[in-house]
């Protein structure tokens, strides 16, 4: 993490121990950095896990694998690479991927279906099976670790940790969940993004695990967007192994199901909200909220022309009330939209309303607003009950200089 910390970092959490769940760190030197960039998590026997994968259709094996395994339903180890994607390598980064999970799992004496490998970095470059091997060998011998340890381990451009938790009271027992990610650009929705990983001691079983991250997902993940670009890597795996003792949930009746999505839930936006925080040269963390669409699946595909919009994030990142170029962007959506039912506001302060500009519009509170760090942009479609809110960040010149210098 060499780049200047973000302006719009957060501090990382006091976040506890997960039982079943032992995190570990080493050094593989898949890049030259002197620092960690192999993780290794070992879960108890029995973890029920879940998981969405990028859309990409250039996908590295490590989705490829993950998606098929995931179906199975237990998990008894995760290992991240850093530094190498492992996309784009045909066979020899198959067999590397294979190679480390047949590794783990005679070390664990599970099947090898239940380690799960990614790996984030430069596309192209077969991961190194020498460095890997060796790699696991030396995770295995460490002392567990902290969470924050491991969610260092993972970044790449990341210029801060990243951690969320939350809990909840299921059948009468507080369980806990604690998650990690790593993500700061070639970050756009299309089922999952970035590698993020949420692991809790509630007992779950793995299909009603699946369906809850899934709706998780769609309502957080997939609202943000730093550059538009998705990557070949994008995982988001939710593990749970039980250790708090309830009821196995099971369905969406069971006692306490109810406050474990919610709680599930916000994990996945605290996550998603620190990606678009440490967005590549972001100085600026946005809101955009569309309301008056004819669904909410409309309002968020409507809402995302506006996050990725250049033009858009080059006036926040301005500091510019250039409400027009909202305006564009809501025509250039493909959603049902009616320019003259169309009302546009920044920071609670409405520029225009049903097509036209406010007669007293007063742009001065607006351009206050556009001077801080957190911006929200309003946009009321007028046409029917439809909401959405995503989250992007503005678009500076240290997106480009961090990107063009992304592999000296």
């Amino acid at each position: 993490m060499s780049h200047p910390v973000s302006p719009l970092a957060r501090p990382f959490p006091a976040m506890p121990a997960i039982g079943g769940v032992t995190p570990r760190v080493a050094r593989a030197g898949y890049k030259d950095w002197g620092r960690c960039d192999l993780t290794y998590v070992e879960l108890d026997e029995g973890t029920a896990v879940a998981g969405v994968f990028t859309r990409n259709v250039c996908c590295s094996s490590e989705v490829e694998l993950g998606r098929a395994n995931v179906a199975q339903g237990r998990a008894r180890a995760l290992v991240v690479n850093a530094g190498n994607s492992n996309a784009f390598t045909g066979y020899r980064g198959r067999e590397a991927v294979e190679a480390i999970m047949a590794q783990v799992a005679a070390h664990l004496g599970c099947p090898q279906e239940q380690v799960f490998v990614s790996s984030t970095g430069v596309i192209g470059v077969p991961l190194p099976r020498d460095k890997a091997e060796a790699g696991i060998k030396a995770v295995l011998l460490e002392e567990p670790c902290g969470w924050e340890a491991a969610a260092n381990t993972i970044g790449t451009t990341d210029t801060f940790a990243k951690g969320a938790m939350a809990t909840a009271v299921v059948g009468g027992k507080t369980v806990t969940l604690a998650a990690i990610i790593k993500g700061s650009g070639m970050i756009a929705p299309d089922m999952a993004t970035m590698l993020g990983y949420i692991f809790t001691d509630c007992a779950i079983a793995p299909g009603f695990l699946q369906e809850l991250l899934s709706a998780a997902n769609q309502r957080t993940f997939s609202c943000i967007t730093v550059d538009s670009d998705t990557s070949t890597s994008d995982t988001v795996l939710a593990f749970a192994t039980g250790a708090a003792g309830n009821q196995q949930l099971n369905c969406t009746g069971c006692p306490g199901a109810d406050a474990f999505a919610a709680a599930l839930e916000d994990v996945c936006r605290q996550l998603a909200h620190l990606v678009v925080r440490d967005g590549e040269g972001a100085q600026k963390f946005i809101a955009v909220t569309v309301s008056g669409a004819v669904s909410d699946e409309s309002a968020r595909k409507v809402g995302l022309a506006i996050a990725n919009s250049p033009l858009v994030k080059t006036a926040i990142a301005g500091e510019d009330a250039n409400w027009g170029r909202v305006v564009m962007a809501v025509g250039k959506a493909g959603e049902p939209a009616d320019r003259d039912r169309l009302s546009i506001g920044f920071g609670g302060t409405w520029c225009a309303r049903e097509g036209l500009p406010l007669a007293d519009y007063d742009e001065a509170p607006v351009a206050a607003h556009l001077k801080g760090q957190d911006i929200s942009i309003e946009v009321d479609l007028g046409l029917g009950q439809g909401r959405a809110t995503v989250w992007t960040c503005d678009l500076t010149h240290g997106y480009i200089s961090i990107n063009a210098d992304y592999r000296s």
